[in-house]
């Protein structure tokens, strides 16, 4: 009975023995088995290892693109025009023994604090030599690039090795927005007036070229109704003359009944003329 009891407890130490020097590596993970605080193995490739039991831990890290989102970070460019940028980073761990060594036991955590300073401080430095124009257009592109480049060269004493930089928004601090939108009030109230005086100067050159045409017009009409007119008159003249030519007496009395007319028009026309005044020739010969 009393052997049976230590067999037992024998092959129960033994299965937890076993069990305490077998461990399983994930294909999504990285492990170190430490001893004593010391890294004594790396364990890269997924599937079944061993450790010395009692005496030896294993660690695990995430072999896996991880994501890290920044604290909103106020910037000056060149210009002096005060952004807030927010950015995020993708990043993965390419060195698990430097990684241990540069956060020891706090993990994960301990290095995206790490990591968010050097991302912090790489985009203070590439937009702080920017124009916040080109932060907030399309061609920030190119300045996400130099950002990761440059997290890229500090976060490698971490052992991390970060993939992609994006700013999600850059937007202008909340207090200076109300003061910017006046400023783009102003701006375009500006445009609208001079669009408005160049429209009402284009307006006055029409009209005076159109006043100018009206008077060349009525000009060129005028002078081609006294060239008619003249052309009119010449030939009444010559038709007159022609007519006298023939019979100078009927010239004569249609000279006198021109006179008579226009002595006549207006209505309280007075004459004091001699009764056998050469005037009445005509209409007293067709009196008789």
């Amino acid at each position: 009975m009393r052997l049976s009891s230590i067999l037992y407890s024998i092959i129960f130490l033994a299965i937890i023995v076993a069990y305490s020097s077998v461990f399983v590596v994930d294909e999504r993970q990285k492990a170190l088995v430490l001893q004593f605080g010391q890294i004594r193995d790396i364990k890269e490739n997924p599937g079944l290892s061993f450790k010395l039991p009692f005496i030896q831990q294993v660690v695990r890290y995430d072999d896996r693109i991880l994501s890290l989102d920044t604290v909103p970070l106020e910037v000056t460019p060149l210009d002096d025009r005060r952004l807030v940028v927010d950015a995020f980073a993708r990043y993965r761990i390419s060195d698990v023994v430097k990684f241990r060594q540069a956060v020891g036991t706090g993990g994960v955590s301990s290095a995206e604090v790490r990591l968010e300073r050097i991302l912090n401080a790489a985009l203070r430095e590439v937009l702080g030599s920017a124009q916040s124009n080109e932060i907030l257009s399309a061609e920030r592109v190119e300045l996400m690039g130099r950002i990761r480049d440059a997290a890229i060269l500090e976060a490698q004493n971490l052992g991390v090795e970060v993939v992609d930089v994006r700013i999600k928004r850059a937007d202008l601090p909340s207090q200076n927005l109300a003061a910017t939108f006046q400023r783009m009030n102003a701006e375009r109230e500006r445009m609208a007036a001079d669009e408005r005086a160049r429209g009402n100067e284009a307006a006055q050159r029409v009209r005076a070229l159109a006043d100018r045409e009206a008077v060349e017009i009525v000009s060129a009409a005028k002078r081609d109704a006294e060239k008619i007119r003249g052309e009119a008159d010449a030939e009444t003249t010559k038709i007159f003359a022609k007519a006298f030519g023939r019979d100078p007496e009927f010239y004569a009395f249609v000279r006198s009944l021109s006179a008579y007319e226009n002595s006549l028009t207006e209505k309280n026309t007075s004459f004091v003329i001699s009764p056998t005044s050469e005037f009445f020739n005509y209409i007293t010969e067709s009196g008789n």
